[in-house]
């Protein structure tokens, strides 16, 4: 699969936590880092998401914000 995003991290689910709608999705991307997503259930069941898989998480936003 092709994509346009150029935010790419390659991590491990270290957790899964089911929610109504959406879930979430904890990836270990290293060095310490965990990066939260929150995805619809059924994205997470079509992907079949499970601890310990391979993942790529993917960043594409319009907007960054820092704060400090």
């Amino acid at each position: 699969m092709k994509i346009s995003a150029r935010n790419q991290i390659a991590g491990t689910v270290t957790a899964i936590t089911p929610g109504a709608v959406n879930g979430t999705v904890k990836v270990d991307i290293g060095g310490g880092t965990i990066v939260t997503a929150s995805i619809t259930e059924e994205a997470i069941e079509e992907l079949g998401l499970a601890k310990g898989d391979t993942v790529t998480v993917i960043v594409k936003a319009s907007d960054v914000l820092i704060g400090k």
